[in-house]
């Protein structure tokens, strides 16, 4: 089992920004396939942003146009740039990734490994 972790989170002011990251230390896992997700109180996890082995970002439509994923294969980490932060952000934030399908294919989401979240809180 691969443990993801985050970080970045914190309390920032409406307009603001913030950058996460997701790494596996300790590690031989090579993050890829990854994807970030939210969970707010009393909502279900969703699905913010995305990309593929290939390198394909994918955003939900609540977050296009602000948040940008990246990624860096050397450093093995994986970053979620937030800006123009609303109170509607506010959520604990997970990394989530995994290993491919047998035959070389992106596996579907929710991938295998989860990290334990970080705090988003963004005030009014």
């Amino acid at each position: 089992q691969v443990q993801l972790v985050e970080s970045g989170g914190g309390l920032v002011q409406a307009g603001g920004s913030l950058r996460l990251s997701c790494a596996a230390p300790g590690s031989t896992f090579s993050i890829n396939a990854m994807g970030w997700y939210r969970q707010a109180p009393g909502k279900q996890r969703e699905l913010v942003a995305s990309i593929t082995r290939g390198g394909n970002t994918n955003y939900a439509d609540s977050v296009k146009g602000r948040f940008t994923l990246s990624r860096d294969n050397v450093k093995n980490m994986v970053y979620l740039q937030m800006n123009s932060l609303k109170p509607t952000d506010t959520a604990n934030y997970y990394c989530n990734a995994g290993p491919s399908l047998d035959n070389g294919l992106d596996s579907p989401f929710p991938l295998a490994y989860w990290g334990r979240g970080t705090q988003v809180t963004v005030s009014s």
